[in-house]
């Protein structure tokens, strides 16, 4: 953890949310002096997550001013602290969930950064020993980061298609990975959204038969697009029947409230459902998991070294996010259209393009 007071660097215009009300602002926030471990990145492009608005609507609670969101950072490396080895002035480097943590527990000790029983330090909105309070995170111009919590980008890939994997990508990744997704392996994914779609592309590039299950029959020709073999809509009972004990592992991507039992009965013996949306109420019967041996499991995104394979993985396999680039100005709007699934599928912040005094007359 950070426990000594970290000097100002610079200043650096970003959006958040301030004490006056709820609504993003151009504002000037500080960034620490690059210290001798960090890495400093000049911010092109910041990935929207559902967290980014309801930590800045404070609908998880209250959330400390001022509050820039932004966890799915990419950017190029404009300086390096004197034992930073792993990058250089000129590098492309992004930035997830986290920027520190406490590295002795046993979670840390084995790649499970996520789980650390001190708590990690997440990229906007942890306590930390600066003039702030706490931090800040990508909605802004540039972000000083230790090097350990930085990820290096493959070059093939396109930035702005990259900032999600920092999230949603990994966010699916690290379950299909733990519960050893394998080539002849059937996966069903349960939303096609901004997590759906990455497990779609991720299974099918391990080798995986890919059953896309949504409650909207209008996003059947996405998901055979992205890779799936088979498209179900939850509603229909007799497509469910159909399917009964042909899946090993789903992925539900779901946030809302939704009953697993109709869901459960598509696993074969053993299979496996992993939750990833929280903030809801699940319903399955204990007999259903009984009599074939289910498994409920939860995932919270990934480590530091899985995040760095996620990301080689996709770009040997020219992987990145279906997105919607927009304007700093746009994310309000952006961000209510998201609560309405309209976008595929997933926003990015131009930052680089649009984040600056002259361009923003008012977010």
């Amino acid at each position: 953890m950070f426990t000594k007071q970290l000097p100002t660097g610079e200043k650096v215009c970003a959006i958040g949310t301030t004490e006056t009300d709820q609504k993003l602002r151009l504002i000037e926030i500080p960034r620490r002096k690059v210290g001798t471990k960090d890495v400093r990145i000049q911010i092109q492009y910041a990935g929207i997550c559902h967290s980014d608005l309801h930590s800045s609507r404070q609908e998880w609670g209250k959330t400390q001013m001022p509050n820039v969101p932004g966890h799915e950072i990419v950017g190029f490396v404009t300086a390096v602290g004197s034992q930073v080895s792993k990058f250089k002035v000129g590098d492309i480097a992004g930035v997830g969930n986290f920027v520190n943590s406490c590295g002795s527990c046993n979670e840390c000790s084995h790649d499970m950064v996520q789980y650390c029983v001190e708590g990690v330090v997440f990229t906007y909105g942890s306590p930390v020993n600066d003039e702030v309070g706490h931090t800040l995170g990508g909605y802004s111009e540039a972000i000083v980061v230790n090097e350990d919590y930085v990820f290096s980008i493959p070059k093939n890939l396109s930035l702005a298609g990259v900032a999600p994997l920092l999230c949603a990508g990994i966010t699916v990744w690290s379950p299909m990975k733990h519960f050893g997704v394998k080539t002849g392996d059937h996966v069903g994914v349960l939303g096609l959204g901004g997590l759906g779609h990455m497990a779609v592309k991720l299974a099918v590039a391990l080798g995986a038969k890919v059953t896309v299950l949504s409650h909207s029959s209008k996003k059947s020709d996405d998901a055979y697009r992205l890779g799936a073999s088979n498209f179900i809509v939850t509603s229909d009972t007799k497509a469910l029947s159909a399917a009964d004990r042909t899946l090993d592992l789903v992925i539900d991507t779901v946030w809302a409230p939704h009953d697993l039992n109709g869901i459960s009965k598509l696993l074969q013996t053993d299979g496996t459902i992993v939750i990833l949306g929280m903030g809801k109420t699940l319903e399955i019967s204990p007999t259903t998991m009984v009599f074939k041996r289910i498994k409920v499991a939860g995932s919270l995104v990934g480590g530091l070294k899985e995040t760095q394979e996620m990301l080689d993985f996709c770009g040997k396999h020219n992987i990145t996010s279906d997105i919607e680039l927009v304007s700093v100005n746009q994310t309000e709007k952006a961000w209510d259209r998201m609560l309405k699934s309209d976008v595929k599928f997933r926003f990015v912040l131009d930052i680089a393009g649009t984040l600056n005094k002259e361009a923003i007359v008012a977010v």
